[in-house]
This record gives C-alpha cells, structure tokens and sequence, in this order.
C-alpha cells in the first residue's frame, strides 16, 4: 500500500481526488519541492521547506499549514510508507477554481500533495566515470529562482539530451551558462570552483548550497559568477549537483571532453558521509 499527504491527512492514494479545475493543472499555479531520503530520514528537510516558501510567497500563494506542522506531517508519510531510500515529491497548487488567467476572486483553499518514491543512486560508474551532456540554449522564464510547476522547457531541455545519448542538457543563455535541466553546475580552472550565482536565472539547488558548505569546510574557493561556454569547454574539471543523486562528474560536453579530479572526488565523498550516515534529518 502507498500513502500519500493530502492536505493535512495522510491517506491511502487510491482514494485521492485531483479535481481538473485544480490551476495546477490547467495553469502550472503552484509550487514544489523535491527532498531526498537516506536512512530514512529527510536530507536537509527545513531547507526545502524554506524554500517553499520563499517559492509560495514569489507568487503569493498560501501554504494551508505552517511548516512546523508540514515537517511533522512529512516525518510521518515516510515512516508510514516505510521509506527508506529515495525521494518526497511535496506540491501546493492555488487550488480549484473557475477557469481565468488572474487569481480567483472568489475564496480558494490551496491543495497539497505529497508521495514518496523508493529509488537508489545512479550506478557506480556515473560516478566514477562521469557523464556525457550537451549544451542547450535556455528557453525558461526569467524567475527560475521560484520552483514553480511550470517545467516544460527542463522537459523539452533532458528529452534534447536523452535523444543524443547524453546524462543532462547544460543550459545557456547566449555565450552564458546557467544550470542543468535539472541540476546546477560547477567548474574548476586552477584552484577554484566557479558556479553561477544564485540570482533569478538559476533554482538555488539544497545540494548546490551543500557544496558550498562542504567547500567553505575544507578550505576550496568558491567563485559565484556567471561564466561562458567556452570557460566550460576549457574547465580542469566539472559536475553537476543534483537532489538525491548527489555529485555527478561531467566528463563531457558536446564533443569536448574533461578529466576528472580531485576537487569532485573529494565533495563526492563529503556529500556521501553527510547523507549515508544516520540522523540526517537534522542536517
């Protein structure tokens, strides 16, 4: 049997009701988040619900409960599915209404969903050999610092790169990169690991924010500033940072191949000790 949070009861999922009048559905209104499981406990959990948030308030839309009590609801849906390892999807939409473009002029209760899903890591070799990705031009919105449900330029941008048999599409807006279809990106030239800065261009990933701490700890400078594809192309070396699946080595992109080093074996290994061992939920 699965669970799944519906508002605030935890109830069996056949019995779930998504109405088509929902402004999820028929305008992408709403916001999401997704929290990676280990041991099961929730990585970073208060993080994620921050950014919630942050998302909900950009487009002035009510969370139906506070988050002390979302947390504990969340803690509850995973010992309820005996989730061990993968992933809460958590989704609040503005609710259901009459079909029109501007808010609902009459009183909307927001709706919340939440599901786990049990997965594992990528295989072994995806980090250790690293992984093709292709640049493509980034056609999103210029909010892409609000986790809105509007995702279907990432979905054209991963399916671009899934049919050339490629891990992740690397985005850009002209010479510029910006972050992956899902992921944000990281280079090292020299001693230094440059990613973009966390402005409305780019979601400012938990993991992303992970490795900034992990770098502050062990002394690695971090630059935050917009860099081209060229610098890319020319990187010493580069990763991805992504929810659950941790740190992935780039080891190419288009036809240009990078090495693999030591800076992302390093954060590799943090980010795998701070998230495999027990009582993550606190971190």
């Amino acid at each position: 049997m699965s669970y799944v949070l519906d508002n605030d009861q935890i109830v069996l999922r056949e019995i779930v009701k998504i109405d088509f009048l929902d402004r999820a559905y028929v305008f992408g209104d709403g916001v999401y988040e997704v929290i990676g499981v280990y041991n099961g406990a929730p990585f970073k959990l208060e993080k994620h619900l921050a950014r919630l948030q942050y998302s909900a308030d950009q487009i002035e839309l009510d969370i139906p409960y506070g988050l002390e009590e979302l947390n504990k609801k969340l803690l509850e849906l995973i010992e309820k599915n005996q989730l061990c390892t993968g992933f809460i999807y958590l989704q609040i939409s503005r609710g259901v209404a009459p079909r029109t473009h501007h808010f609902p002029q009459i009183e909307v209760s927001p709706k919340l969903i939440a599901f786990t899903t049990e997965t594992t890591r990528l295989p072994e070799d995806f980090y250790t050999n690293g992984v093709k990705t292709m640049l493509v031009e980034d056609i999103r919105w210029l909010r892409c610092n609000i986790k809105s449900l509007n995702l279907l330029p990432n979905v054209l941008a991963k399916e671009t790169a899934i049919k050339n048999d490629c891990f992740e599409a690397i985005l850009h807006r002209g010479e510029t990169i910006t972050e992956g279809s899902s992921s944000n990106v990281f280079v090292r030239k020299g001693n230094k690991l440059y990613t973009h800065p966390a402005d409305n261009f780019i979601l400012n990933g938990i993991t992303r924010q992970t490795v900034l701490e992990i770098c502050e700890k062990n002394a690695i400078e971090v630059i935050e500033k917009t860099f081209t594809k060229e610098f890319l192309l020319q990187a010493d070396e580069a990763f991805l940072s992504v929810t659950f699946l941790g740190i992935i080595p780039i080891q190419k992109v288009d036809e240009t191949t990078i090495e693999i080093g030591e800076i992302t074996k390093k954060i590799q290994d943090e980010l795998y000790q701070l998230t495999h061992k027990s009582g993550t939920a606190s971190l």
